[in-house]
Order: structure tokens, then C-alpha cells, then sequence
């Protein structure tokens, strides 16, 4: 057992109910002495908070927050970085990442409004969360101290949390370790741990909670039309929706067709690899909606760089870098790049995947009458010869000095026949 220390009078705590940030509390009173705050939020996990507040209390908090972020959440949070079009290593869309900032932020606040001098969290020593979590607390109030009992105390098994539990009266239901590790909140459920440690392993299909198989969703395809204004989704099929009502009947559909699975090796910031199977059904929705979308109404070198920065802008959210200038100029640059993305996507949900079918904008910059293969005013096909005389000089003035030095252009394909065994 660490010593008592004396240094922290007030720590507030990302508390989940859980075993961990359960046994967490006592922990926290008995080697820092200090009096423990907990904090609850309500991203949409699903999970029952009604009771939370009596079980923080049974375990030695002397006070508990539990509040209602889900709307904060979708739009200061999940929006900006659908509009960014961020994806972390082509599939991941960062459920857990932007949540952690989020939950930070108000642990923060909450430590102010509260005079601790501490922020603590249940992150273990080998994952993002831990950086997502101190990064945040350290660019909103550096002077804060961070405990992160994963890393400094004995427990290193459900069993020695349970031990623990059981020698400090903590109240916990539950006794048998679930085969999965699992976060989950409005936007996505993930999945480590257990089978998927294994790369070969194919997921069961009895892990999977938010989405139907494939194979059993419904055998007729279902359309869907999403409504965006300035980037941001404003409505379904027609009928105008705040931002928790949309994602959850984005949701719905999007599991009832098995949309929006992805199975990922991701690479870690800490240095390490991990498996994880997402379930993001109604966010790859919005994603191909939103993309679908910006094909009519960006214009080409707008669209190409906005790929380029989307690459940057999911690796600072996976790294828990969200509280950074870099952040805030990338979503000026998207707020300028979302001005005209206002319209409407269609898409056609069928045995696991989202295809775009539609998409309709008043700013469309697509023209039928310019797109058509017709002779017209717009484009007269005779002035293609001298563009791509001069688009493709610098490929003739290579292969003409080629040809000068070498006798052919330096692409040709090679004559195998010299090569010939004696």
C-alpha cells in the first residue's frame, strides 16, 4: 500500500459506476486522504445511472455530479469532426476519442466550481484514454494535479478489485468479468478484448449489440434521405430533428441493415497495436451522406485539400489533442469549406452497407448541361488537344532528352530477351 499523502485536499473523479472507478474512490481517500467528488456523464451509454449517485456515496464521495451531455456532445464534438470528414486509419470515426475531451472538460469545470485542487480518472497505463483524459485537464488548468491510480496502485485483476471492494464496502453487482472490454455512448460501441486479441479471429456474432448480421437484416433495401444545412444533419426523411432525436433514428436503421461495422488492427499513441470491432451504424450514415454531399458542392482543389487536413484532424482527436490552436484553425478552415454544403443525400441501406444513391443541393456545382458529351457553348471538345499538349510537356521534354541520350524514353518496357544465360 502507497502512503497517505498529504498534498491533495480535493480530487474530482470521472466516475462510470463501474468496478474500477468504483474501488477508485476508497482508493483515493485512503492513500491521498483527500475528499472525492465524483462525476457521471450522460453521453448516451445506455448504461442505468438512476442509483449511481447512492452507490458514489456508499463508497466514501462526498458528493456526485451526474449530468446530461448528449446534445454538447453531437454538436460540439461528433459534428465538427463529420464535417472535418476525420477518419483514424481509414475506418475508425472515433467514438471513444472525442468523447474522453468532453468528459475532461466538464471534470475540469467542475474541479474549479468545487475549489479541488485534483482530477483523477480510471484509464489504464496502456491505452489513449490516459492521454486524452491528462491533456485535456492540462490545457485547461495546468495547476490541477492528475492521479491515475492505474498507474500507481496494487489492483492488477478483476479479482483484486473485487478483493477490494469487498474489504472497503464498496457496493458492486457484478462478479464475473465480461469476455469483452467495451465503451459505448450515442454515437458507437466498441469491442476489445477476449477472441479479438487474436487478429485471425473472426468476431462472433453474438458480440455485436447495435447492428443485425448481414445475413439476417432485412432481405429488401431501405432508402434513407439525411438533410444537411451548412454540414451540419438538420433532418430525416423529410421531418426536422434536434441532434439527439436524428442519431438515434440514424441508429435504428443503420443497425436494423447491419450498417456500420468495422473491424480495425488500429496503432495506438502509446506505441502499441490493438484490435477493436466498432459499431457506428447511424454515424456511417451521416459520414456517406455528408460525403455524398460535398461531391456537389465543393469545388476540386477545396475538396482534394479538405482530404488532406481530415487526415491531421483524426490523428490530434485519437491522440486526445482536441484543446489545441492546430484544432481551432482546421475548424475555421472547415467552417469556410461547410458555408454551402446544404442539401439533401439519399441513401439505400441494404445487408450491411450504406451506397449513396442521391444527392441534391441548391449550390450544386454540378451541371448536367456542362457534364454532357453534346456539342455546346460551355465546352467545345476541339480546345482538349491543346491542353493536353501542354498539360503533358514536361512528360515529351523528358522522354525527347531520353531519347537524345539513350535512344528511347526511360519507360519503355525493358527487352528480357538480353538477358541471357550463357
Amino acid at each position: 500500500m502507497f502512503p497517505t499523502k498529504k498534498s491533495v485536499n480535493k480530487v474530482v473523479l470521472a466516475y462510470s459506476g463501474g468496478l474500477d472507478t468504483s474501488v477508485i474512490v476508497p482508493w483515493l481517500v485512503e492513500n491521498y486522504g483527500c475528499e472525492v467528488v465524483c462525476f457521471c456523464a450522460n453521453l448516451g451509454q445506455e448504461e442505468e445511472l438512476s442509483g449511481l449517485e447512492e452507490k458514489a456515496l456508499k463508497s466514501g464521495a462526498s458528493k456526485v455530479y451526474i449530468e446530461d451531455l448528449r446534445e454538447e456532445f453531437i454538436t460540439g464534438y461528433i459534428y465538427p469532426t463529420l464535417m472535418a470528414g476525420a477518419v483514424y486509419e481509414r475506418d475508425y470515426l472515433l467514438g471513444t476519442s472525442f468523447a474522453r475531451p468532453l468528459i475532461a472538460r466538464r471534470m475540469v469545470e467542475i474541479a474549479e466550481m468545487e475549489g479541488a485542487d485534483a482530477v483523477a480518472h480510471g484509464a489504464t497505463g496502456k491505452g489513449n484514454d490516459q492521454v486524452r483524459f491528462e491533456l485535456t485537464a492540462m490545457a485547461l488548468n495546468p495547476k490541477l494535479t492528475i492521479i491515475a491510480p492505474w498507474r500507481e496502485w496494487h489492483i492488477r485483476s478483476r479479482e483484486d478489485a473485487l478483493k477490494y471492494a469487498a474489504e472497503h464496502n464498496v457496493p458492486v453487482s457484478a462478479t464475473l468479468k465480461s469476455i469483452y472490454s467495451r465503451d459505448r455512448n450515442l454515437w458507437h460501441l466498441s469491442h476489445e478484448g477476449g477472441g479479438l486479441e487474436n487478429p485471425w479471429n473472426e468476431p462472433q456474432d453474438d458480440m455485436y449489440v447495435l447492428t443485425e448480421t448481414p445475413e439476417s437484416a432485412p432481405d429488401a433495401p431501405e432508402y434513407v434521405e439525411v438533410y444537411f444545412e451548412q454540414g451540419v444533419p438538420k433532418g430525416v426523411n423529410g421531418v426536422a430533428l434536434g441532434p439527439i432525436a436524428l442519431l438515434e433514428i440514424l441508429n435504428e436503421l443503420g443497425g436494423k441493415h447491419g450498417a456500420g461495422r468495422a473491424d480495425i488492427v488500429e496503432n495506438r499513441l502509446v506505441g502499441m497495436k490493438s484490435r477493436g470491432v466498432y459499431e457506428t451504424p447511424g454515424g456511417a450514415i451521416l459520414y456517406r451522406a455528408h460525403e455524398g454531399l460535398e461531391q456537389l458542392c465543393l469545388d476540386k482543389q477545396t475538396l482534394q485539400y479538405k482530404q488532406v487536413i481530415a487526415l491531421k484532424y483524426a490523428e490530434l482527436v485519437y491522440n486526445g489533442m482536441w484543446f489545441t490552436p492546430l484544432r481551432d484553425a482546421l475548424d475555421a478552415f472547415v467552417a469556410v469549406t461547410q458555408q454551402r454544403v446544404t442539401g439533401t443525400s439519399r441513401l439505400k441501406l441494404f445487408k450491411g452497407s450504406v451506397t449513396l444513391v442521391g444527392r441534391k443541393s441548391p449550390y450544386s456545382l454540378y451541371r448536367e448541361d456542362y457534364a454532357t458529351f453534346g456539342e455546346e457553348d460551355v465546352y467545345n471538345q476541339t480546345d482538349a488537344e491543346g491542353f493536353i499538349k501542354l498539360f503533358g510537356l514536361p512528360l515529351k521534354v523528358a522522354a525527347m532528352l531520353d531519347i537524345e541520350g539513350g535512344g528511347a524514353s526511360k519507360y519503355r518496357a525493358p527487352d528480357y530477351t538480353v538477358f541471357k544465360r550463357d
